[in-house]
């Protein structure tokens, strides 16, 4: 479920990539093109009442071309916020004007959608290009990650998320210390000494599975976990039976720091930044990793390029695919006039130039008709 929902998100991540390139790379003539966002809890009605002042505004232009084209995109503006009764939960993202392609040719485009997750921004601007700021602020990373400072004193437990860092929990502990006496008494001391040590590790292990798994899905509710402490806690911790395994294998570092509790906390958040920002590079590099591993010791569980992969998806033969976000593969449908026979293609930029060598030479060419085209990762 966990999985599943991270995949989603990533996808979404992808489509707000490559809408903001081609939103970035679009332009027009005049100042015909619209960037509207609404934020959540926003009124239709506000926006509507504001599109109309505007429109009032935009009729004073004096350049008639340009005059026309405003007034043309407000009113597309107007058009399609009618078919919102209300602001959607995460705000409500809308690009509409007239562009001029890469031909020439102007074509008026109108682009709406709630994104992924809230977007906490309000924007209206008329301009000869598409405002895209706020949508990389969709970007940035929201992972959670949790911190466990630990040492002979007692536990914080503790998350951190963008700049946003919360404690939890946080509980002292009264440790016997050695002792220097010598016979039965030392014997016992030690043996006491290490019960409580081992109650603490414990309390310390069954506090983390509480606050750190999420018991609706029975999955960490964080993408990693740094272990911190100014003694050997923190590793007897990371070692140990007691700790969950769910738990162990989210361990991003255990790190070493001068401080308990919340300075220690805040010491563990500077010396793990590094590791923090670069926790999807080390996800992506193991991914690679197990890839390159079924091929080093030549298992048959794996494939490569675009057609083969089809195949084994189609198949049903897939757990893990790995996609490269900026390929650049056009899906070509295409029929045989003469045998109704359906064709599918995938040529990258260069081959598209040169359609001849895959369309199966002039003669060929000939009798297939193309009936539609796509980006091949949007299939």
């Amino acid at each position: 479920m966990a999985d599943n929902q991270e995949t989603d998100k990533n996808i979404e991540i992808w489509k707000i990539k490559k809408l903001i390139k081609a939103l970035e790379s679009a332009r027009g003539n005049g100042t015909s093109m619209i960037s509207l966002i609404m934020p959540p809890r926003d009124q239709i009605s506000r926006v509507t009442k504001m599109l109309g002042d505007e429109y009032g505004t935009a009729s004073n232009i004096k350049s008639r071309v340009n005059r026309q084209s405003v007034l043309g995109a407000i009113t597309s503006a107007q058009q399609r916020l009618k078919l919102y009764n209300k602001v959607p939960p995460n705000g409500l993202v809308l690009y509409t004007g007239t562009i001029v392609t890469e031909d020439g040719k102007e074509k008026k485009v109108t682009i709406d959608f709630e994104p992924f997750k809230p977007i906490n921004a309000s924007l209206y601007l008329c301009d000869n290009k598409f405002h895209t700021e706020a949508l990389n602020e969709l970007l940035e990373s929201d992972d959670k990650f949790g911190f466990i400072v630990m040492d002979g004193n007692g536990t914080l437990f503790g998350t951190l998320s963008g700049n946003t860092r919360e404690v939890l929990h946080k509980f002292t502990v009264d440790l016997p210390k050695k002792h220097g006496r010598g016979g039965q008494s030392a014997l016992r001391f030690a043996r006491l000494r290490m019960e409580k040590r081992h109650n603490y590790v414990r309390k310390t292990a069954e506090l983390a599975t509480q606050f750190f798994i999420n018991p609706a899905t029975s999955q960490p509710n964080v993408a990693g976990l740094i272990l911190a402490g100014s003694a050997d806690f923190k590793t007897e911790l990371s070692q140990s039976d007691m700790f969950d395994p769910r738990l162990q294998a989210k361990i991003l570092n255990v790190v070493d720091v001068s401080y308990g509790g919340e300075n220690g906390f805040n010491q563990a958040i500077e010396l793990s930044a590094e590791i923090l920002s670069n926790v999807k590079f080390i996800q992506e590099k193991r991914l690679i990793g197990k890839y390159f591993e079924e091929i080093s010791q030549d298992t048959g569980k794996y494939v490569f390029g675009i057609e083969d992969t089809l195949k084994a998806l189609e198949m049903g033969a897939v757990e893990t695919l790995i996609v490269w976000e900026n390929l650049d593969i056009n899906r070509y449908v295409l029929k045989n006039s003469s045998t109704n026979e359906i064709v599918i293609k995938h040529l990258n930029k260069e081959q598209e130039a040169d359609q001849s060598k895959f369309f199966g030479g002039r003669m060929m060419r000939i009798r297939l008709n193309v009936l539609g085209s796509t980006a091949a990762l949007t299939v």
